[in-house]
């Protein structure tokens, strides 16, 4: 089963996979069709991905891997660094 603390690699995943920025829904998307099969099976997080998501995108932020809020377009997640 899947932790929340799984999502900040696939968040990081889906924005390499689109040159390193994509807006939230673009990163639900890839979640959803790379690993829908997991979180299915998460138990609990499968309610609360989405929001976990954007946890994940927070705690990247946090350590300098995904832009800060202040700096990219509202609604777009950007990678620090690829």
């Amino acid at each position: 089963m899947i932790k929340r603390e799984e999502l900040q690699d696939w968040v990081i995943a889906a924005l390499k996979e689109s040159g390193g920025s994509a807006s939230i829904a673009e990163v639900a998307r890839h979640i959803w069709i790379n690993h829908e099969n997991d979180l299915l099976a998460s138990g609990e997080l499968f309610f609360t991905w989405q929001y976990d998501m954007r946890w994940a995108c927070t705690r990247l932020r946090e350590r300098n891997i995904v832009q800060a809020a202040a700096e990219s377009k509202r609604g777009i997640w950007t990678l620090s660094r690829l």
